[in-house]
């Protein structure tokens, strides 16, 4: 189970569930993906709604990376996701919300 407390979000992938979570090496992974400079532009960037579905597969990839999964952005493009872009993006917009706030 995923514990929003530790900032971790499920998603199926390929028919396996997996726990991701956004670990200070994901971040940097991410950021470096991304080409942002800071964890701050990182967030304007989602905030403002600058993002393509590219960006959304990044977080995702990163997310997974912080709860252990060895694959990579290649990987990705031709998994099967459960619940298809949509859920991705719930995911990845769930990652970063819970990278930098607390659960209520």
């Amino acid at each position: 189970m995923a514990n929003p407390f530790q900032g971790e979000v499920a998603l199926t992938l390929n028919g396996e569930r997996h726990v991701l979570k956004l670990t200070l090496g994901a971040l940097a992974e991410l950021e470096a993906g991304l080409e942002t400079d800071t964890l701050v532009a990182l967030i304007e960037c989602f905030e403002a709604g600058r993002f393509s579905s590219a960006d959304v597969l990044r977080v995702v990839v990163a997310g997974l990376r912080g709860g252990g999964w060895k694959g990579g952005y290649d990987d990705i493009l031709t998994a099967e996701i459960k619940g298809g872009p949509l859920e991705a993006a719930r995911v990845g917009a769930e990652l970063i919300a819970r990278a930098f706030t607390v659960p209520a």
